[in-house]
């Protein structure tokens, strides 16, 4: 029975270091390398890998790594220890430490491979280093500057929240402006008919009391009591359909159920809301709405949507007391859809504020207190909540359409707005 004595460290190292073509790669390579024997020893190092501990290159040779590097030495040994066993490299290693004669920390990512005998003999463990260190350094300002823009966008939407809630609390200021005077007009007129009506009773009453009352008086004043009546009721009712209009109109905008309704009749309660503002700004409204739009979907934003459309309008497409106006239509677009057409015959829009008319804070008009947000929000509405499709056409001086296509069962969920 024979046996085979290990190799010392010494004659290990005279046998790598006879390796000219090794010995070559270590004094002219870019990076750190190594030769470790099996049990950890440093066979050969160059100076770029004695970077890591501050250790000369002699004092590496013939030490164990956890002679010269004690915080690795664990680790280490177990990666020699698993190419010894099972002859495979081991790549991608990563490792950082910091010298006692360095402030900064720094990093490696290590590759070790056999060196194999021409018999097939693994007699050393060949270590490469890279290091890394500027490219960690890179990945955590990149990730510090990502957090920081993602903590900017999430404080960007709460503040276009903020404003897009402002913008609805506007609509509706708006809306109650023009149904208080729809309101009033009817309310005034009842007010004088029940004045005359009593100040008449009260001459009634007291022809009554003297005696004298003569037949034509009796019929004048159950005329003048029927006249009043079918006034009052006219003026009235008026008045409680405004009334019971804006409430379907305002509970929508602020509750934004999903519910049935009829799109054209929506159409017309929420533009009656603007008839007053229109008439005061001399701009002229057409709708025109077509029988039987039912729709399964959110009037909030659907009547959000023709409001912020109206007032923008009123706001660019109309400068400076200009007259025109304002044609809106709504029909069947094929069994599933309707199509809703909102054209002015205003200023009409420059090509490159076309292209940005939606884009969120964009505004020809901030010196007069517009927030960009109105067609942000119309296109977010018709695109987001309502699942249809939005298109803008416009020419200077030639108006400016927008053509909404909205599925009459709107999506089953959508992103709130």
């Amino acid at each position: 029975m024979t046996s085979t004595a290990r190799s010392s460290p010494a004659s290990e190292l005279m046998l790598v270091s006879t390796l000219p073509a090794l010995q070559l790669i270590y004094d002219t390579a870019p990076i750190g390398l190594a030769c470790l024997s099996p049990d950890c020893r440093y066979l050969l190092i160059n100076q770029r890998l004695t970077e890591i501990c501050g250790i000369s290159v002699e004092g590496h040779l013939g030490h164990t790594v956890r002679d010269c590097v004690p915080a690795l030495a664990e680790s280490v040994e177990q990666i020699v220890r698993s190419i010894m066993v099972t002859g495979e490299p081991v790549i991608g290693i990563e490792v950082a430490g910091q010298r006692a004669d360095q402030l900064d920390e720094r990093s490696w990512v290590t590759y070790w491979h056999p060196l194999r005998m021409p018999n097939g003999e693994i007699v050393a463990v060949n270590v490469a280093a890279e290091e890394i260190t500027e490219r960690k350094r890179a990945e955590r300002e990149i990730r510090g500057a990502r957090d920081a823009a993602e903590t900017a966008l999430r404080h960007l939407r709460d503040i276009q929240d903020s404003l897009i809630e402002a913008e609805k609390l506007a609509a509706l200021g708006r809306m109650v402006a023009g149904v208080a005077h729809e309101i009033n007009t009817p309310l005034g007129s009842s007010l004088t008919v029940a004045s005359t009506l009593q100040r008449k009773a009260e001459q009634f009453a007291a022809e009554v009391a003297r005696g004298n009352l003569r037949r034509s008086t009796l019929i004048g004043f159950l005329e003048l009591v029927n006249d009043a009546s079918a006034q009052l009721v006219t003026n009235l009712g008026r008045a409680a359909e405004r009334v019971q209009s804006f409430k379907q109109v305002a509970a929508d905008q602020t509750e934004s159920h999903r519910r049935s309704f009829d799109a054209g009749e929506l159409t017309g309660q929420v533009l009656s809301q603007f008839a007053r503002q229109l008439r005061q700004r001399g701009i002229a409204l057409s709708v025109n709405c077509m029988p039987d739009l039912a729709m399964d979907s959110y009037p909030g934003p659907f009547g959000q949507a023709l409001t912020n459309l109206t007032v923008n309008a009123m706001t660019h497409a109309f400068p400076g007391g200009q007259r025109g106006t304002i044609n809106v239509s709504i029909g069947p677009s094929g069994q599933e859809h309707i199509a809703l057409s909102f054209a002015d015959d205003g200023c009409g829009m420059a090509p490159d504020v076309e292209r940005r008319a939606f884009d969120p804070f964009f505004t020809t008009r901030r010196h007069d207190g517009a927030s960009g947000l109105g067609l942000h929000i119309v296109h977010s509405i018709v695109v987001d909540r309502l699942g249809g499709q939005l298109r803008l056409e416009s020419k200077p001086g030639g108006g400016t359409q927008f053509q909404l296509v909205l599925p009459r069962v709107a999506p089953a969920r959508r992103t709130e707005f």
